[in-house]
Order: structure tokens, then C-alpha cells, then sequence
């Protein structure tokens, strides 16, 4: 039984969700999301003490069930927390000569390479660029900020030996030692 499906999700005041055909669709004052259902699932909705409560309960009791029972509350928990307040990630490049710049919906990016990298954005995200070297990628939908943000790195992901390439705020990467010369 998953501890986690178990967890009423709070709804803000200004957050409507409803149903609609078999999906649920969350709006916020920052957009509008919607997540197809699965049968196994269903959905309540309650009033207590003039806060509305999401409840998640299974119509079914097998393993396919028990495994998108808490799945799907952190999906829709996710989907609430994105509409409210956007979720955004950093990237920071390092590197001599590495930095990025911002034209309409594209992305550049000079990564040492030969020629730049152009990176086109999809239309829910924003991406903001602060010093040349670091990029906030913003937007409603966790998983597709992550994705972006996933998709940039794998441009140039931080090689072992002086750290240099495209990394996430805070990551920390594990440095080894270089060749010593002969004696």
C-alpha cells in the first residue's frame, strides 16, 4: 500500500481542478494543465473547513493499481504546485569561452565546439539567461523543465578532469586526478 497515495493534496484558493472526459485539468494563475486518466483511479473531491481537499482512492486492488496509486498523486500534486508557482531549474556553464545567448525562441550556445548550438525552445517553457553563463529554465510542467533542462546538458555534460561543461546549480562533480608525467 503506498504510503504516499494515502496523502490528501491540499488545493490552493487559487487553483480550480476538475474533471473532464478522463482527464483531470488544473488551472492556476500561471496556466492550465491536463493528464489523461487511468480506470483504476478515481478521484474525490472535499470541502473541510472551507480548504479544498484532493483524495485519490483505487476502485481496484491488484499491483498495476497499487504502482499508479501514489504515481498519480504526486503527478497531480506536481501539477498543482506548477500552476500556482512555476518550477524552474539552473544550468551553469564552465568553461573557457562557454556562454549562451537568447533570440526569440532560440537558444545559442558556444560550447567549444566548432560551431554553435542552437537549441530551439518549446512554447510552455521560458528560458531567462543571467551573465552569459547561467540559464533558468522555467515553466508549469515539472517534467518538461526537467526534460530541457536534461536535453541542454547532454550538450556538453562536465567532464571528470577540470569540470568543465554544462551543470546543474549545486551538483557537485567528483574530480580525478590527471596523468602524471614520467620521472
Amino acid at each position: 500500500m503506498s504510503r504516499i497515495g494515502k496523502l490528501p493534496i491540499n488545493i490552493p484558493e487559487n487553483v480550480n481542478v476538475y474533471l473532464e472526459d478522463n482527464h483531470i485539468v488544473v488551472k492556476g494563475r500561471e496556466g492550465e494543465l491536463k493528464k489523461q486518466l487511468v480506470d483504476e483511479i478515481a478521484f474525490n473531491l472535499k470541502k473541510e473547513n472551507n480548504r479544498s481537499i484532493l483524495v485519490i482512492s483505487k476502485n481496484k486492488q491488484d499491483n498495476k493499481t497499487n504502482e499508479l496509486y501514489g504515481l498519480y498523486r504526486t503527478l497531480i500534486n506536481n501539477m498543482i504546485i506548477g500552476v500556482n508557482n512555476k518550477f524552474s531549474k539552473y544550468l551553469e556553464l564552465k568553461g573557457v569561452g562557454y556562454r549562451s545567448q537568447l533570440e526569440n525562441k532560440i537558444l545559442t550556445l558556444n560550447l567549444g565546439y566548432s560551431h554553435p548550438i542552437k537549441f530551439v525552445i518549446p512554447d510552455s517553457i521560458s528560458i531567462e539567461i543571467e551573465n552569459n553563463t547561467i540559464i533558468k529554465i522555467s515553466g508549469i510542467d515539472k517534467q518538461l523543465v526537467g526534460e530541457v533542462a536534461a536535453r541542454i546538458r547532454n550538450f556538453r555534460i562536465p567532464e571528470p578532469y577540470k569540470g568543465k561543461g554544462i551543470h546543474y546549480r549545486g551538483e557537485y562533480i567528483k574530480l580525478k586526478a590527471g596523468k602524471t608525467g614520467k620521472k
